[in-house]
């Protein structure tokens, strides 16, 4: 069976569950939330932007970072974590931008997005944009170039997300908005100290064996087959690896979000399997999507770039 992508002409999130109706409370569990104990449209109905990353410093960091750019903070200044109850992420606000953190993998990302996507129908948020902001492996391209994901496509190099529902295969598109992608590209030639390209994403469910390392616990194949493999991958249109973006891409086109995926490349996958840059170093690196979505931000508000020290 296969599902589409299917977008609301209103520009509210769509959630396809009629068993949501007949709930008397809906409990938000991994996000300490719920429509009973929390005023929903109150809390986030303003929200437009959603970013989303692995890590929580990471995504903490980045509202900060988003106050600063937005001029909503001073030096210091930091906002409440509002999953503070749970252990699972962690969610910062920006004035109009929510940043969550969901984890590593799809497993994770899955869980997150499903409640993060009920908050924002309960919330009756409208016209949202949701971006996952990344690291990943580079294919055949420089060390810190940032790739916006045109299409995210699995380990065979298919546009599609399976999932296995009630012992069924279920085969969900993966197709993001062509639209967000060139816009964010046009925004990244305002800065032009790294390299920023449009490419394919492969999505995988492991970090070694499944992304052709070498360097694992097991490894059940030799060089030669990892870069054949790797080779097949670049000339198919990958120019990335990471672990989340399949699932991303497919819950976010059901449920009416316009999604896009930008990912930093932490190295070449081509020319080794470690990432040996200093923490410096990749810092640096991590900080470049991070300015391209506020640059793209700042633009949809038509707000001028802040006055750097």
């Amino acid at each position: 069976m296969t599902e589409t992508t299917g977008y609301s002409g209103s520009g509210l999130v769509l959630v396809k569950n009629p068993h949501l109706d007949l709930m008397e409370e809906d409990v938000l569990y991994h996000l300490d939330l719920g429509t009973k104990t929390h005023n929903l449209p109150e809390m986030f109905g303003d929200i437009k932007f959603v970013c989303v990353g692995g890590s929580p410093k990471r995504m903490r960091a980045f509202a900060q970072f988003m106050r600063r750019e937005l001029g909503l903070a001073g030096p210091g200044e930091d906002g409440p974590d509002t999953c503070g109850g749970s252990d699972r992420y962690a969610m910062y606000r920006a004035g109009p931008v929510l940043c969550i953190s969901h984890g590593m993998g799809i497993p994770s990302i899955s869980i997150m997005l499903h409640e993060l996507i009920k908050l924002l129908h309960h919330a009756k948020c409208r016209d949202v944009t949701i971006i996952r902001i990344g690291t990943s492996g580079g294919l055949g391209i420089e060390a810190g170039s940032v790739v916006i994901t045109d299409t995210a496509v699995d380990s065979s190099f298919q546009p599609r997300f399976e999932q296995v529902v009630l012992g069924d295969v279920v085969v969900r598109s993966t197709e993001l908005d062509k639209g967000l992608a060139e816009e964010l590209l046009a925004c990244s030639r305002d800065l032009p100290d790294f390299p920023t390209l449009i490419g394919h994403t492969m999505c995988t469910y492991d970090f070694y064996e499944g992304q052709g390392r070498l360097d694992g616990a097991l490894c059940s194949f030799s060089s030669e087959k990892k870069l054949e493999y790797l080779r097949r991958a670049y000339d198919a249109g990958v120019r990335n690896i990471e672990m989340e973006s399949t699932a991303f891409a497919a819950l976010c086109g059901l449920c009416g979000l316009k999604a896009a995926v930008v990912c930093v490349a932490l190295l070449d996958r081509l020319q080794g399997d470690q990432i040996r840059e200093s923490h410096e170093v990749l810092w640096e690196y991590q900080q470049r999507p991070q300015r391209l979505i506020a640059a793209f931000i700042r633009n949809r508000l038509r707000l001028p770039a802040p006055r750097r020290p």
